[in-house]
């Protein structure tokens, strides 16, 4: 399983450690991820994602996540949320 947000693509990133000495090391600093399971209104069932949670905060600030995935950028989702996407759209535009 990658540590990678599915729907940020918020992922790992490199610096150093600097100790008191100023001893640099690498390391790697790890996107906050949490396993959810968030609900979608328009298809009436929840989806389970992993994601951060900075993007688990923007999901509520945007109304919730039908809305959220409306404005998404595709190139920054995953396969699985690119997937829901389309079918949020499918089932607002039919409704």
């Amino acid at each position: 399983m990658s540590r990678v947000c599915e729907l940020t693509g918020k992922g790992p990133m490199t610096g150093n450690n600097v100790s008191h000495a100023n001893n640099k090391t690498r390391r790697r600093f790890l996107p906050n991820l949490n396993d959810v399971t968030l609900r979608s209104e328009a298809l009436s069932r929840g989806i389970k994602l992993r994601i951060s949670a900075a993007a688990l905060r923007s999901v509520d600030h945007r109304g919730g996540l039908d809305a959220y995935l409306v404005k998404a950028k595709d190139d920054e989702l995953s396969a699985n949320a690119l997937k829901v996407k389309k079918e949020v759209i499918k089932a607002l535009a039919t409704a």
